[in-house]
């Protein structure tokens, strides 16, 4: 099956995805969008690394920053911030080997970097199906640490981007947004949450139940 140019949706939206389906769902059925301080970093972090103009060629690799990527296999558009063309030291059948890097603002957290390690491996699938090559390595660059971690692009990582992929195209399909699951750590540092209101009273939500709810959160 291959998705029509107007089905395709962002890599970006795979982050959101793991990261919140609410969240997913605001910005991509809703068309909700707000800053805070964490996507205003980051923001800033691509400004000066996605500059297709800085892009590089030397003697044993070509450095191509910005590059358009696009799978209708896939229903998947977007960019990667730098890929990385590189000419094996010896003579092989492959005249490159292809490397992708993303660019994220914090640091490494191996519990958390699930959602970022999902659209690295969905922007190796793009890269692959345009250029008919594989992707052989993947790195995230954490911007507070200054250094690449590589990811590896396994049989359980690739699995685990094609089960989300379908999971977000089937939840954009429904056209509804789920309703909001209150999660502290992660609601305090969502850019959407006074566009959510994941505290707010809901049908069939008694006041006693609502005010209980906010001394359990301050206990």
């Amino acid at each position: 099956m291959a998705f029509a140019e107007d089905e395709c949706l962002p890599i970006s939206a795979l982050q959101h995805f793991l990261f919140c389906e609410r969240r997913a769902a605001l910005i991509h059925i809703e068309g909700l969008w707000a800053s805070n301080q964490f996507t205003v970093e980051g923001d800033h972090l691509h400004t000066r690394v996605d500059d297709p103009s800085a892009s590089e060629n030397r003697a044993a690799a070509k450095i191509v920053r910005s590059l358009g990527l696009c799978s209708l296999r896939h229903g998947l558009v977007g960019k990667a911030d730098l890929v990385e063309f590189i000419r094996p030291p010896e003579s092989t059948d492959v005249e490159y080997e292809i490397h992708v890097v993303e660019y994220k603002r914090g640091k490494p957290k191996a519990k958390l970097d699930l959602p970022f390690r999902v659209q690295l491996c969905a922007q190796a699938f793009c890269i692959e199906d345009m250029l008919g090559y594989p992707v052989t390595a993947a790195f995230l660059y954490f911007g507070m640490t200054r250094r690449r971690v590589e990811v590896p692009l396994d049989e359980n990582l690739r699995q685990t981007t094609l089960n989300t992929i379908e999971r977000l195209h089937a939840l954009i399909a429904t056209g509804k947004t789920p309703l909001p699951v209150y999660k502290p750590r992660k609601c305090k540092a969502c850019s959407l949450i006074d566009l959510c209101l994941p505290t707010a009273p809901r049908p069939r939500t008694t006041a006693r139940t609502y005010l209980q709810s906010l001394f359990d959160e301050t206990e």
